[in-house]
């Protein structure tokens, strides 16, 4: 059974996915500083810079945003011309735009922009330039696969593409319809506002933290919604009553003295998950070093001893790691390039137990995660797509002694 549990403060709301009480998902958003992924601007063209491929948008933000050549080519890759053309015969400075946004700022870089439009939504993503019908890869059963494209291309227009998400899966064509129609009407809305306003201008912002979740992750008729503040369960159900007007279950106003976080061991299980180090059934570890881009994971036996040989304690341990580290992957929100030093085996197909175990447990990750393999030196090879920054809660600051960085466990009070 899934549980969403909703911990609000005066200025931070805070949001835990259970997992038979296992915590998977972890994010936090301020009040005033929703994430800008997912928006849509108005934007203007600054500069093009052919040496680079790419132009640089005023969006309204501190930075410029960032838009590739590629962003600009059409959406679907058949369409697109068998060699990429210069950026200046596309986009020229003083053009004004209607651009996504596809990666948060961080540090000295503004957002990564698009102009390939997707509108996320119960059932289906909506593109509305995109001209194709895509099924997620997640639902195996090829009946469904063909059931869902054929609803697809019935539905959509002739410049429309679709992707049928996972959660679709065995549901009428009356409810993807209603989800589409939905989305057409979000999209007239954004179109409306850039004709009538002067970039850079905000044309749509992305749902709140705990609608996005309620969207992709929540079942409305089975999963627990528990939240610790009135004015947020009213608007959870507001949205729960638009998403799922056949029915959903009542959500839950947590009234307790202790900490909703507490009291369901979202506090103690966060403490846990996000240490350097990090203990694992039987007493071996996890070192986890982070990167801007690059994440290291160690693994050790250290205490752990329990097996007939060498060969299966290593095994063992690194079967119980990639399963762990599945988890924390998705629960940390780590993106970039990610290592992984296993406990050394020698038998190949033990290695390939590592890696069906790590692959069983990403599976259930909506960030696309890649296993790339084994290098030479024996470290598995992973990336992971991460469009948003600090989305566990812990803002990265520099130590005014030793001038290095460390994490900001405040929000976690």
């Amino acid at each position: 059974m899934k549980q969403m549990i909703v911990h609000c403060t005066q200025h931070i709301t805070r949001m835990a996915l259970l997992e038979d009480g296992r915590l998977v998902e972890y994010a936090a958003e301020r009040d005033q500083q929703q994430g800008l992924v997912g928006s849509y601007y108005k934007g203007r063209v600054m500069n093009v810079l052919p040496g680079m491929q790419a132009a640089f948008v005023d969006i309204g933000q501190k930075k410029n945003a960032f838009l590739y050549v590629d962003d600009v080519l059409h959406p679907h890759l058949e369409k697109q011309p068998e060699i990429r053309p210069s950026i200046e015969t596309l986009l020229q400075p003083g053009q004004e735009i209607i651009v996504q946004v596809r990666k948060e700022p961080r540090g000295g870089k503004g957002a990564r922009v698009t102009t390939h439009y997707t509108l996320p939504g119960r059932w289906m993503v909506y593109m509305p330039y995109a001209e194709y019908v895509g099924v997620s890869k997640k639902i195996s059963r090829e009946s469904e696969r063909t059931r869902l494209k054929g609803i697809g291309e019935r539905l959509r227009n002739k410049e429309e593409g679709v992707i049928m998400r996972t959660v679709s899966e065995d549901e009428p064509p009356e409810a993807v319809e209603g989800d589409l129609s939905f989305l057409r009407a979000q999209w007239d809305i954004i179109t409306r506002r850039a004709l009538e306003t002067e970039a850079p201008a905000l044309l749509h912002s992305d749902l709140s933290i705990v609608q996005r979740f309620i969207r992709d992750t929540f079942n409305p008729r089975m999963d627990e919604l528990m939240i610790d503040s009135p004015k947020v369960v009213r608007e959870a159900e507001a949205f729960l009553a638009e998403m799922a007007p056949e029915g959903y279950k009542p959500v839950g106003l947590y009234e307790g003295k202790e900490s909703i976080f507490n009291t369901y061991g979202v506090q103690e299980q966060l403490y846990r998950s996000f240490n350097r180090k990090i203990i694992l059934e039987g007493g071996a570890t996890l070192i986890w070093d982070e990167a801007e881009a690059l994440t290291v994971i160690d693994v050790n036996t250290a205490h752990y001893t329990g097996g007939a040989s060498l060969e299966e304690t290593v095994t063992s341990t690194n079967l119980l790691a990639a399963e762990e580290i599945g988890r924390l992957i998705r629960l940390r929100d780590t993106g970039g390039i990610i290592i992984v030093d296993f406990i050394d085996m020698e038998l190949e197909e033990h290695r390939k137990m590592v890696i069906d175990r790590l692959e069983s447990i990403i599976t259930s990750d909506r960030t696309k995660t890649h296993i790339l393999g084994w290098t030479r030196l024996g470290l598995l090879e992973m990336t992971r797509k991460k469009a948003r920054h600090d989305s566990a809660g812990f803002a990265p600051v520099t130590c005014q002694c030793c001038g290095g960085t460390g994490k900001v466990g405040a929000w976690l009070e």
